[in-house]
């Protein structure tokens, strides 16, 4: 990502810039993150934007063509008069998208130019990936100015729509495209923002051809053959059958590609609520389907689930040093070792498929795994001894990922098979060798996000877990910042799975009130009907799980509070537990 802004940066200092990639320009979106969407978005009215006036200075030649950018549906017609007739013809809007946070004034300069200052600037690749912040010092963009039958235009501007972050965050929405891990046994999603309307499947489905970002080749993989494209609009028939005839040259396909193929548009389309299955055609020739059914019901591909196939629904904790488990209401020592005896732990992390528990000692030098049932595997052993272990994390690999906070900063483990394999150390740029207070690992095992102390301030980054085609870790991708909006010197007390592509971040505002805020793993902001919540108590920690309707738990000194509850009622405990926490 680095790469892509420092040649960003180029482009928004040269006025014939070439941009990025190119982002949709038309298509619909509903609230979602990973899981399908519950209500019709239709998006607000429209607002056609005013042409180019007789007489227009040159800076209102400026104004008016960043004003044109605005039009409500999203389209660039009428933004396009404000150019020469040699800059219309070159300007591709769909590369990038910039986004900024209060309107920017046109500035003429001596040579003739028109100079725009974008102050809180920052941009979405041609896939509508959120990329971050652009560097303060690349935030001018200037535009040459040509008299074209006496009145001035612009005669070269930046290949991006140019508009302010509120409007795009009420014209676009945030939805989650579904590629592969190396191995192709889970899927991965990637959040991309898209307009709103009524041509969802058409604009997921454009997402999803543009494949996986660049840099994330040991991440991600598509099964989506490249070079096709949307012949012509998706469309959903009235028993909610989705058509997505595709133009371009798939050449031979096997059925373990297809079948791969029509899971990732499977899970990237449910997230249109009246699609119930899916139809392909590639170059007018129709895609066979696995088992001859003439489409693909889009809950098919259930066991690539990127929150983890039939993962344990149950909540998990320690009380007296025991493993316990259930709802809620009611937490008991599980039936393996870790709960008839006490093992002094502090913190706990469970197997998704809840065989294997690995737990942190009192004094956090030691990390113990073992089973979780009386018949699930072999007697509690040490699988690694340091100086103060977080919290273990499991993905869907059966990999338990450490972070062991030495003196000399973290250090950052996993052991395979269980625990069962030897104990592995991971660099990761920009978290290894820092202060971690804390840290996640995706289910998928394609995300590592850590909250670093830095400055007297906690700070939330994410990487990307590199695989090989086997599986093995092969390094990470260096960790970017996540930015958490105005809750950025609020204290993180602990942080949670939201969906497979978004976190709840708890936030102490007082001692006797706390937020639990959703964030996005990219950074982005959320949607403006995405909110925070305050929970009143002395909420300790977050029990939350990326599973589509499992509740999030605030864990209180004497019960849980549902978050995700209207009323947040709290459920005293009837055995006093600590450190609860779903699987993963």
């Amino acid at each position: 990502m680095r790469r892509a802004l420092t040649a960003f940066g180029a482009l928004l200092l040269v006025a014939g810039l070439a941009g990025c990639a190119g982002m949709p320009t038309s298509g619909p979106v509903n609230e979602t993150t990973t899981d399908r969407i519950t209500t019709s978005d239709q998006g607000p009215p429209n607002i056609e934007p005013l042409p180019p006036q007789a007489g227009a200075s040159r800076a209102q030649v400026v104004r008016g063509f960043i004003s044109a950018m605005q039009a409500t549906p999203v389209q660039t017609r009428t933004a396009k008069l404000f150019l020469s007739t040699d800059a219309a013809e070159n300007w591709n809007p769909q590369r990038e998208t910039i986004t900024y946070a209060t309107p920017p004034t046109p500035r003429d300069d001596d040579g003739g130019d028109v100079t725009v200052r974008l102050a809180g600037a920052h941009w979405l690749d041609g896939r509508g990936a959120w990329q971050g912040p652009v560097p303060p010092g690349q935030r001018s963009v200037t535009f040459p100015m040509v008299l074209e039958n006496g009145e001035w235009r612009i005669d070269r501007a930046p290949n991006a729509l140019i508009v302010p972050q509120d409007w795009f965050l009420n014209l676009y929405r945030q939805v989650s495209v579904y590629f592969f891990d190396p191995t192709a046994q889970i899927l991965v999603p990637e959040p991309v923002f898209v307009p709103r309307g009524d041509q969802l499947p058409t604009a997921l489905t454009r997402a999803l051809l543009l494949g996986p970002g660049p840099g994330l080749e040991h991440v991600t993989q598509t099964f989506v053959p490249p070079g096709l494209s949307v012949a012509v609009g998706v469309t959903v028939s009235d028993d909610g059958v989705a058509d997505v005839l595709l133009d371009g040259d798939a050449g031979q396909l096997s059925a373990k590609t297809v079948e791969l193929m029509m899971a990732q548009l499977a899970w990237t389309l449910r997230q249109e609520p009246q699609v119930q299955s899916v139809r392909v055609s590639i170059g007018g020739q129709p895609v066979p389907l696995p088992g001859g059914v003439s489409s693909y019901r889009v809950d098919g591909g259930a066991e690539y689930d990127p929150a983890g196939f039939q993962a344990s629904p149950d909540l998990y904790g320690l009380s007296r040093g025991r493993l316990v488990s259930g709802s809620a209401a009611a937490l008991t020592p599980v039936d393996g070792p870790l709960g008839r005896t006490s093992y002094d732990l502090r913190s706990v992390g469970v197997s998704l498929d809840a065989t294997g528990a690995a737990g942190v000692s009192s004094d956090g030098g030691s990390v113990l795994v073992g089973p979780v049932g009386a018949h699930s595997g072999p007697r509690v052993r040490t699988v690694a001894t340091g100086a103060d272990f977080l919290r273990p994390a499991w993905d869907f690999a059966d990999r338990v990922w450490l972070v062991d906070r030495t003196g000399g900063g973290a250090r950052i483990f996993y052991a395979a098979d269980h625990g069962a394999g030897p104990v592995t150390r991971v660099r990761v740029p920009g978290i290894t060798g820092t202060s971690v207070r804390m840290f996640l690992v995706s289910r998928d095992g394609s995300r590592l996000l850590a909250v670093l102390r830095r400055g007297g301030h906690d700070v939330l980054v994410a990487s990307r877990i590199e695989h090989a085609a086997d599986g093995a870790v092969t390094g990470a991708v260096p960790a970017e910042r996540v930015d958490l909006g105005d809750d950025t010197d609020l204290e993180i007390r602990d942080v949670a799975w939201r969906s497979s592509a978004s976190i709840d971040v708890l936030n102490t505002l007082t001692p006797s009130l706390s937020e639990v805020a959703p964030a996005s793993v990219d950074g982005a902001p959320m949607n403006p009907d995405v909110a925070a919540t305050a929970v009143d108590g002395r909420v300790l920690s977050l029990a939350g799980s990326p599973v589509t309707g499992e509740d999030v738990f605030g864990v209180t000194p004497t019960g849980l509070v549902n978050v995700t509850s209207g009323d947040r009622l709290p459920t005293p405990f009837q055995r006093r537990a600590t450190a609860v926490v779903y699987v993963g």
